[in-house]
């Protein structure tokens, strides 16, 4: 006999910037999915969004949520603005409808627009149609290193372009550089989860053909490609670019690094040209910095 208060909605209120890493710890605890609720209105992302998930109330349950708190208590010492969650109970019922409206469409640069499946959206003819659910991997198009990656792929893909991207999360990045008309593209990430939502959004938005998703990282990419996108991590950057990032990106090709904060920039620019690239743009928002470098036409590769 199961309880008549099927499940404990958790809801925190936070930044865009932040909602992703949140999302990421609430989908260790609810596979059921995690929810981030823009708001009522259409458009760009809020000043603060919700996230949500829902634990299903059983045995199990307050152990479940003490360790929701616990975690959201360490990542707090990263992201101070990060409040303390509430907690609700609500009877069972059908609440992915109430949530399903609060998700609207979103838009990312100049043409990039985002929408749920179940919404209706009439793309006017220059605009680029996303199809995108909620899900538990990274990448929803809220945080500002995304915005800062799809604008620089806006300015830098063209067509028949060959692109990998790293870390592709979702596979936001990759669906983006599709729709702007690259043929062959091939998005890597380390996780499973990331992988398997990568390739279902690939198919949903029929892109399959030109996208290939490969559970990996740098290591497993063995040629070179026109663009290069990494909206990772600055330490994970650093990283590669001792690892053979330059020998992924052809001569006279272009890297777009992101998911880096304004005080590591010049470490992680340092990174780059240390095996040669050139460091030849940096964009800034709230905070977050994209690098996009080149690779001279006289390097080998």
């Amino acid at each position: 006999m199961t309880s008549p208060l099927e499940w404990l909605e958790i809801s925190v209120a936070v930044t865009p910037e932040a909602a992703e890493a949140v999302a990421e710890v609430f989908s260790r605890y609810a596979p059921q999915g995690v929810v981030i609720d823009l708001g009522t209105g259409e458009g760009s992302a809020a000043q603060t969004v919700t996230v949500k998930a829902y634990l299903t109330v059983d045995d199990d349950i307050a152990e479940r949520r003490q360790k929701v708190e616990e975690a959201l208590w360490h990542l707090h010492h990263i992201w101070p603005v990060i409040p303390d969650p509430t907690f609700t109970p609500i009877l069972d019922q059908d609440w992915t409808a109430g949530w399903k409206e609060s998700i609207p469409v979103l838009h990312l640069g100049r043409r990039v627009v985002v929408k749920p499946s179940w919404r209706e959206y009439a793309a006017q003819p220059d605009e680029l149609l996303l199809e995108m659910d909620p899900g538990l991997a990274f990448g929803t198009g809220l945080h500002p290193t995304t915005q800062l990656c799809v604008e620089a792929l806006e300015d830098l893909v063209q067509p028949e372009m060959r692109v990998l991207d790293l870390g592709a999360g979702t596979g936001i990045l990759a669906l983006v550089a599709a729709k702007l008309g690259a043929a062959d593209i091939l998005a890597v990430d380390n996780d499973v989860n990331a992988v398997a939502v990568a390739r279902r959004n690939a198919r949903a938005n029929n892109v399959a053909h030109q996208i290939r998703v490969l559970h990996g990282s740098l290591a497993e990419v063995g040629e070179p490609y026109d663009l290069v996108v990494a909206n990772i991590l600055a330490h994970v950057i650093i990283d590669m670019a001792a690892s053979g990032l330059d020998a992924r990106i052809r001569r006279g090709g272009t890297l777009v690094v992101s998911g880096i904060l304004e005080e590591q920039a010049d470490e992680v620019a340092a990174a780059l040209v240390a095996p040669g690239l050139l460091v030849i743009e940096r964009r800034q928002r709230e905070g977050w910095v994209a690098l996009i470098a080149r690779k001279p036409h006289g390097n080998h590769a």
